[in-house]
């Protein structure tokens, strides 16, 4: 018999807006006591501290929430976070959700949850929603497969970045409906949309997805739940995720002349930019900066530093694309500006 603490997967390919939702979510109040499992790829981790910061590997978030990075096996940290719970260690929570990384299959993940024993008497999986990108969703779902079982898999799926589409895509959803006939198809207005539209959605049925979605979830699922459970950071061998770290402050000017540049010519090749950085003019207010191929956010500025690392942190998620280039042109363009102002001043 199913435990009884509910975990919900968020899933959704990389710049669909998962971090964001989840960041509203938590502030609603029907979500406190929920513990948030976040799952990031590349070296440097940067999803947890935009939702909120400690320096813990559980923190206790403003909203009443916790929030914990997998470090490995999945299966691992749901028990140990469990076992936290039962000794008293952290608070009570009454719901796990999973932000799984952007370019995870969910399958594995899904796996793991059903059919590990050490969880069945303590979780039940109580439904998966999916992110979608109304602007770069259809290209997504043509271009990465990771993408359409996202989509395949979902009990709730949650349509973002409508304002910057230029029109409802009537064929998205046809793509999307024909994906996955029976998941309700929400919209989320910059992120925001009521938890009790997403949750609570039952126990997942794999039997009420489409025939493929039911072959992807049932396939070789004893022989290999195991190994999903620790691999749940598969992905095509031309994906890459490049850190660019900077001590150094950076020029407003340089950071705004180095995204344009990467708007104008990278395209569908870079899947996701996420960043920390640290500006010359704002050194104790660091700008957030967010971009998905060819459509970038201003950028936001925080109050304060999330964590101690006062230093800029930029994630690249690339296709094909090298990660030396990004970290040349950045200095480049931060020298040129630096001596600009320069000789500015001596004129």
């Amino acid at each position: 018999m199913p435990g009884e603490t509910p975990v919900s997967v968020i899933t959704g390919f990389l710049g669909s807006g998962k971090t964001t939702l989840l960041s509203h979510l938590l502030r609603h109040p029907d979500m406190a006591r929920t513990a948030v499992v976040i799952n990031e790829f590349g070296a440097v981790g940067l999803d947890h501290l935009l939702v909120e910061s400690s320096d813990d590997d559980i923190i206790q978030l403003n909203s009443g929430c916790l929030c914990c990075t997998i470090r490995g096996d999945l299966v691992h940290t749901l028990l140990d976070l469990l076992d936290r719970r039962r000794r008293g260690d952290v608070m009570a929570f009454e719901r796990i959700v999973i932000e799984t990384t952007g370019l995870a299959d969910p399958t594995p993940i899904l796996q793991a949850l059903m059919t590990d024993n050490a969880l069945a008497s303590a979780i039940r999986v109580d439904g998966v929603i999916t992110t979608v990108d109304a602007v770069n969703g259809k290209e997504t779902l043509d271009r990465h497969v990771e993408s359409i079982k996202q989509a395949a898999v979902a009990d709730r799926i949650v349509l973002t970045k409508t304002d910057l589409a230029e029109a409802t895509d009537t064929v998205l959803r046809s793509r999307l409906s024909a994906l996955n006939a029976l998941a309700p198809v929400a919209t989320a207005i910059h992120g925001k949309i009521e938890p009790d539209r997403l949750f609570d959605a039952g126990l997942y049925d794999p039997a009420t997805k489409s025939a493929d979605a039911q072959a992807w979830l049932t396939t070789n699922i004893t022989a290999h739940h195991h190994k999903h459970a620790h691999d749940i950071n598969r992905h095509s061998d031309d994906i890459h995720a490049h850190t660019v770290i900077r001590a150094k402050p950076i020029h407003a000017v340089a950071l705004t002349l180095f995204l344009e540049i990467l708007a104008e010519h990278c395209g569908a090749d870079l899947l996701r930019l996420k960043g920390l950085v640290k500006l010359v003019e704002s050194p104790d207010r660091p700008a957030v900066i967010h971009g998905v191929q060819n459509v970038f956010n201003p950028p936001v500025w925080l109050d304060q530093w999330p964590d101690k690392n006062r230093e800029s942190r930029l994630v690249f998620i690339t296709k094909d694309l090298p990660g030396v280039w990004f970290e040349t042109l950045l200095d480049a363009l931060d020298t040129e500006v630096a001596e600009a102002q320069t000789r500015l001043r001596h004129t």
